[in-house]
């Protein structure tokens, strides 16, 4: 299968890029490099640098004799899209070119606009890209646009009834940073072509995502993904390990009842191939929940604190969010397509503790005092 990968150089992308183009699959990665400058911007950077794109695309190739065509671009330019899709003749694209944290997207009115007119320009420039084409596209969206709501979350769709009448409709949306209302507006963009044009889409509305290693990865220096642990583009359990590594406490925000559904990133990229090789149908929006495992905060805190010796010290929360909340997310379509999970036991913890305490060298200290950014 053709498989174009938009946000190729990123912590999801460059691993699926690989994962596909080692199973047969043709491969063109296409990135703008633009999250360095993000990360610049806030004092962020990952444990280990990312190398550029055209290099490990080669550095792959020479290893494996597996070939993924690299190319510069930005999703918002056009003319940029229309040439690489005239060329490659993509049967699915994979769309990772995202802004992808809310701290940042909640920083200030600068980083709002730039994270909307990232996230939702792009998508919209490539749905025009790809209105009259036979293209599966396959969104990665969130859990988060979901929120917190004191009911069972479905797989994006729900059945109402309502004074005597019944629809299906997309299930109600609640997002709790500018950054998840983005997404919120991308997935109806794409519901809405896929109504209109007849387009075909998956909206994946992922957990948050652990882990390092891959098989890909682990084949050559320069093939690693990013580990980011500060509070802007890290993840909660990415800092507690930073953290446990360094002797740092461990800073869970407030109560830590805060539960959401969390992945191996091995079932990320397997979760995207099976999309990919199962595509809907002409003109239908397919929505999957992708996580395997639910945590609270606190539990992770505390498995990381166990595990590294370390000790916990409860701060206050900067988010806007409820501490302790009813959750419980329907997840079963992706497991009905062939999903075998992987789950967070305390060998996988470990094995990603030992994996910072390599490089523990890199950490910027300072960068692990949470999120610093308030939300109000």
């Amino acid at each position: 299968m053709r498989i174009l990968v938009l946000g190729a150089n990123g912590y999801l992308g460059w691993p699926t890029s690989m994962y596909l183009a080692s199973r047969g699959h043709e491969v063109c990665a296409m990135d703008n490099d633009i999250k360095k400058d993000w990360e610049n911007r806030v004092g962020a950077a990952p444990l280990l640098p990312t190398p550029n794109l055209f290099d490990r695309c080669y550095k792959f190739e020479s290893l494996t004799g597996n070939q993924i065509l690299a190319c510069n671009a930005d999703v918002r330019v056009y003319r940029h899209l229309q040439s690489i899709l005239l060329d490659f003749n993509p049967e699915a694209i994979i769309h990772y070119a995202e802004q992808p944290s809310a701290p940042y997207s909640m920083k200030g009115k600068e980083f709002c606009v730039e994270t909307v007119d990232n996230n939702i320009v792009g998508t919209l420039c490539l749905l025009w890209a790809i209105k009259d084409k036979d293209i599966h596209l396959v969104k990665l969206g969130t859990m988060g646009e979901y929120g917190t709501p004191n009911i069972d979350i479905e797989e994006g769709w729900i059945d109402i009834k309502h004074n005597g009448r019944e629809d299906r409709m997309l299930f109600p949306k609640k997002p709790g940073s500018f950054y998840h209302a983005s997404k919120v507006a991308e997935s109806q963009f794409i519901e809405m072509a896929c109504r209109l044009w007849g387009l075909k889409a998956t909206d994946l509305n992922q957990g948050v995502v652990y882990g390092i290693q891959t098989v890909e990865t682990e084949i050559g220096k320069g093939l690693h993904t990013a580990f980011h642990y500060d509070g802007v583009f890290g993840t909660a359990l990415n800092r507690f390990i930073a953290q446990g590594v360094t002797q740092t406490p461990i800073t869970q925000y407030g109560k830590g009842g805060q539960t959401r559904g969390w992945l191996n990133i091995v079932d990320t990229i397997r979760c995207v191939e099976l999309a990919c090789l199962n595509p809907p149908s002409e003109g239908e929006f397919r929505v999957f929940n992708q996580f395997t495992e639910q945590f609270s905060i606190k539990e992770l805190a505390d498995r990381v604190a166990s595990l590294c010796g370390t000790s916990k010290a409860r701060v206050h929360n900067p988010r806007v969010e409820a501490e302790q909340h009813y959750y419980n997310a329907k997840h079963v379509e992706l497991r009905r397509l062939g999903l075998e999970p992987h789950m967070l036991t305390d060998e996988v913890l470990m094995s990603m503790i030992e994996h910072v305490r390599r490089h523990k060298d890199n950490i910027i200290l300072k960068n692990l005092h949470g999120d610093y950014i308030q939300w109000k």
